[in-house]
């Protein structure tokens, strides 16, 4: 059974924002995300584990494509580049798109199967995760390249959604390719090396992620001090650190702003940086400032992380 599309509501009036005029790129690592919810009433009498059955099973939309997921429940036009498999969950990725009226782009590699994270959930509780993922083939990887420098004139904004999956091997290029037009590139970013995200408008790497690359701290002071020496390395007009329950923090040559997290209540964390970036990504397209865009981004990020796996803010739940 698949996940319900988000509802954007587009009647939502916004007074000063214009979200049916915005237009966002979505490029990175695709995945489905499969959820088996059922009860557990017992342990194995095989080894010490809980016996789930199985009531019913959600399919959403994971990775680069929450992200557009989460353009789309906002009501802006929204468009995904990225890699499947020839195979059923890129079937159900494709479908998925259409019913978000998502513009899909996708790439369809016969040599891999569509990244699928499987979480079974009991009682509420996430029980396990099984990933089954390949990196897609370096010839679906150079036409991936050419169809998105085709795309970008079309855009005002570009997000670059890195899972560490392998379908951004090219994001230097892509980079380039953005920044060369004008348009703002917004990157969520993976891994060791950052030096790849070079010339990028925005990097919003987490907390703990920040950390391997700058190494650890022991004031706020001294993490502005390393923050700030990566943003200029980097050459980034900005860099924004999503710090879980203590809010996020944002740098710039100008200033540093950090806004308190806004959470209520924490349900699940999973997807909460793909609603931040989408968000961002929005309301920069709308032409608004980067301080107050980061702000309705903690907003949204807020909201989503008290609701149940990969999930999306709608206009109405980020205004009213």
């Amino acid at each position: 059974m698949a996940g319900n599309p988000p509802t954007p509501d587009l009647a939502f009036p916004v007074a000063g924002y214009v979200f049916d005029a915005c237009r966002v790129l979505v490029v990175g690592d695709i995945m489905l995300d499969r959820y088996w919810f059922g009860e557990v009433n017992r342990i194995s009498p095989e080894a010490p584990v809980p016996v789930v059955r199985i009531e019913r099973t959600e399919d959403r939309l994971g990775g680069a494509a929450n992200v557009a997921r989460n353009v789309a429940a906002l009501g802006a036009p929204a468009a995904l580049l990225g890699v499947v498999g020839t195979d059923e969950a890129g079937d159900v990725v494709e479908r998925l798109l259409q019913e978000c009226g998502i513009d899909s782009r996708l790439n369809r590699d016969p040599a891999i199967s569509t990244v699928i994270k499987l979480r079974v959930i009991g009682r509420q509780q996430q029980l396990l995760r099984i990933d089954f993922e390949q990196p897609p083939s370096q010839e679906v990887l150079r036409d991936k390249l050419t169809h998105f420098t085709t795309l970008v004139p079309q855009f005002d904004v570009i997000v670059l959604s890195d899972y560490a999956k392998g379908s951004l091997v090219n994001v230097r290029d892509m980079i380039a390719a953005g920044r060369s037009q004008g348009k703002k590139v917004l990157v969520d970013p993976k891994g060791e090396d950052f030096s790849r995200y070079a010339g990028a408008s925005v990097l919003t790497p987490n907390k703990s992620e920040l950390r391997h690359i700058v190494g650890a701290w022991t004031s706020e002071a001294q993490m502005t001090e390393k923050a700030q020496q990566l943003r200029s390395s980097l050459q980034l007009e900005a860099l924004l650190v999503t710090r879980s329950e203590e809010g996020m923090t944002l740098y710039t040559d100008d200033d540093v702003v950090h806004m308190p997290a806004q959470a209520r209540e924490v349900y699940d964390v999973s997807g909460a940086g793909d609603t931040v970036i989408a968000t961002l990504a929005v309301m920069l397209a709308t032409g608004r400032p980067i301080a107050e865009a980061v702000a309705m981004a903690n907003r949204a990020g807020g909201i989503v992380v008290g609701k149940l796996g990969t999930a999306t803010v709608t206009r109405r739940e980020l205004f009213q």
